[in-house]
């Protein structure tokens, strides 16, 4: 598949992905930390026309100079831009003319795509992998804020919950392995620069926590024994009063949670997801393990399935050796956020075909659960 289609394809699914809401959906947003689908869909338009369009044609005329205002995100030296949780009390534009300023862009980005330009096919490539982390953001944020309805409404089924293999331990031996991005086709500057690091002896479980497993813990009291936590995670769970993974809640004894698809009975084989470093650092410690590191992960990846659940790592979110800012506005894409983030790896039944690799590093803050978030456990040896 040439740039072309590629680019079609990808914008395209970010369409589908919304085939069966209404309008009102496009603009929920039900906390600071989520975006509205409109959002999301003019914002990765704005991403080609600033990042592609503004620098590299000079014949592309910016049709609505205000956007860039609404549609930034967190890209500074590109000037002001809404507050986070603002981005809902947008009534306007509208869906149809966001889905119009859309059309405009891609018209203009699949003429300049045309002129096989290699510096502007890898700025196009990279617009392609930043829409498709925001196809995934799409799904995730969109499931938050239709959990605050009481409708439990349905409006895709991505398979959210599937049974989990039967879980062994597997052995890796203490060495010295090369970690990062190896191979030439396209990877974020965070996996760049392979360089080795030493991993002592341990074991990794095949099969990710499984929601029987969890329930058993929060059975357990693992959420009033604060011996298992960290004090930040053990003061979140208090001060929130949190009792089970974000979207559980109890019926008459039985637990449900809230999916895409509507409510549904907890499926106790399917792998949990929607917890946070806080609650899977406590679960490992309840069972007497750990964690993997982000290392003895990737070290380790090809002796198991993965690609369900964004797995917590007990890695913190630091540069590799050598890594290097950007210059300009897309140096903002990552190494400003390598503080106060864990890393997870892997990908989720949200992540888009063709966005994951074992070196993709994952990102967020300890108390975020929003995302399909998982449990890998490890253990020394």
């Amino acid at each position: 598949m040439n740039l072309s289609e590629t680019f079609h394809r990808v914008r395209n699914h970010s369409l589908h992905l919304c085939k069966n809401l209404i309008t009102e959906d496009f603009s929920l947003q039900a906390s600071e930390e989520v975006s509205p689908p409109k959002w999301h869909l003019a914002h990765t338009t704005w991403f080609f026309e600033q990042f592609i369009l503004v620098p590299n044609d000079p014949s592309y005329v910016v049709k609505h100079p205000q956007f860039n205002f609404l549609f930034n995100s967190y890209y500074n030296s590109l000037g002001a831009r809404t507050a986070r949780n603002q981005r809902g009390l947008m009534s306007r534009p509208s869906v149809e003319e966001v889905k119009t300023y859309r059309g405009y862009v891609d018209a203009a980005m699949i003429n300049l795509i045309g002129r096989q330009d290699s510096k502007i096919d890898e700025l196009v490539t990279l617009g392609l992998n930043h829409e498709q982390q925001h196809q995934e953001l799409l799904i995730t944020d969109l499931k938050y804020s239709l959990w605050f309805n009481p409708l439990n409404p349905s409006v895709m089924d991505i398979q959210e919950y599937s049974a989990e293999p039967k879980s062994k331990w597997v052995n890796v031996n203490a060495g010295v392995y090369e970690i990062g991005y190896k191979d030439k086709d396209f990877c974020y500057d965070n996996e760049l620069n392979p360089h080795k690091v030493y991993i002592n002896d341990f074991a990794v479980s095949t099969a990710l926590v499984t929601n029987q497993e969890y329930l058993e813990f929060i059975e357990a009291g693992g959420y009033e024994n604060p011996t298992y936590w960290h004090d930040e995670g053990w003061a979140w769970a208090k001060e929130l009063e949190v009792k089970a993974p974000l979207y559980w809640e109890q019926q008459d004894g039985a637990w449900f949670y809230y999916t895409l698809d509507g409510i549904k009975p907890i499926n106790l084989d399917a792998a949990v997801a929607h917890v946070n470093f806080y609650e899977a650092s406590a679960f490992a410690s309840w069972k007497g393990v750990r964690l993997p590191t982000e290392f003895e992960w990737e070290v380790a990846q090809s002796q198991f399935e993965w690609g369900k659940r964004w797995e917590w790592t007990n890695s913190a979110y630091l540069p590799y050796p050598g890594f290097e800012v950007a210059p300009g506005a897309i140096g903002e894409y990552n190494g400003k956020f390598m503080i106060n983030q864990m890393v997870l790896r892997g990908a989720s039944v949200a992540t888009s075909e063709g966005h994951s690799r074992p070196t993709y590093r994952n990102f967020f803050h300890p108390k975020y659960r929003w995302q399909f978030m998982g449990i890998r456990l490890a253990k020394s040896l």
